[in-house]
């Protein structure tokens, strides 16, 4: 058994507790979770952590950028802005074209690119004092999710042919493809909600080196010494490592904080072990 990563391609239609549960059964592993959720209609790349070590580091992955592969239907409407909504059509006034390639590109460009603000769908799992947000959307009570700051560092059209608009976007933790999907088809007056869905990276883990989750195997498991290689590390003596493990604070020199992270530098700590060997382990230095 190994403590580490593991890449899944979840399918389209189950939850990714769904695809957590499964990969649990055939790992025989009750301590699995993941970076980050898809939606039920939506696939692609689920980075799972296996066993108790794993999950203790799953922090210091949360701001991971992601790649995604969408389509767009434009000319209609959805309550969930996806296909699993809804969804309703948009009636052209006279006159009325279908927009062309070239204006969407320079509305993604002027709208779409960089830090921006955005709503995410009323049928998500943002917690609105303390409730799922979807939760209520379903009793039918209102909900008011105030806009927040998300980052799309890219947004290319792969395809366009009237309705379906193709693109690969590039976003930070936290962006909701199917509000872009819904907020395009506003500022083109058109409307439009997410038809498909692709995860297709998470930071540098591609949906290519994924399996699916009753193919997961243990060899298929990243060790927790390669997925913590690019942290900043320190080498503990044998007094250091006796320290921490009675919980008292060291004092050691830490390099800057030049990989990006805030509010505390993780590092991979190498405790020396009574055998001689070394076991990694990762702590956050505050």
């Amino acid at each position: 058994m190994r403590h580490g990563f593991l890449l899944i391609d979840k399918p389209c239609g189950p939850t990714s507790h769904d695809a957590v549960s499964r990969v649990r059964s055939v790992l025989h592993e009750p301590k699995i979770g993941h970076l980050g959720t898809l939606d039920p209609a939506a696939e692609g790349l689920l980075v799972l952590a296996v066993g108790a070590k794993a999950l203790k580091v799953v922090e210091l992955f949360s701001d991971l950028h992601k790649e995604y592969e969408a389509v767009i239907h434009l000319g209609a409407t959805s309550t969930t802005y996806d296909r699993e909504g809804v969804v309703e059509r948009w009636s052209p006034v006279a006159g009325w074209h279908a927009p062309d390639e070239i204006a969407i590109r320079s509305i993604i460009t002027s709208r779409f690119i960089g830090k921006i603000q955005q709503v995410p769908p009323a049928h998500s799992a943002v917690k609105i004092g303390g409730e799922r947000a979807y939760r209520k959307a379903r009793q039918g009570r209102g909900v008011n999710i105030p806009p927040r700051e998300v980052e799309i560092t890219g947004c290319v059209i792969t395809h366009y042919d009237y309705p379906h608009l193709h693109l690969r976007v590039s976003c930070g933790s936290g962006t909701y493809i199917r509000s872009l999907a819904h907020d395009l088809g506003e500022v083109l007056q058109c409307g439009g909600y997410l038809e498909k869905l692709k995860r297709t990276q998470v930071g540098t883990w591609k949906v290519e080196d994924a399996v699916k989750p009753e193919l997961a195997t243990w060899t298929g498991v990243l060790p927790l010494k390669d997925v913590l290689a690019d942290f900043p590390k320190i080498e503990l003596t044998d007094a250091q490592a006796e320290d921490i493990r009675h919980g008292r604070v060291i004092a050691e020199e830490i390099a800057p904080d030049t990989l990006g992270w805030h509010g505390g530098l993780p590092i991979a700590v190498l405790i020396p072990c009574r055998d001689g060997t070394r076991t990694s382990r990762a702590r956050k230095v505050l």
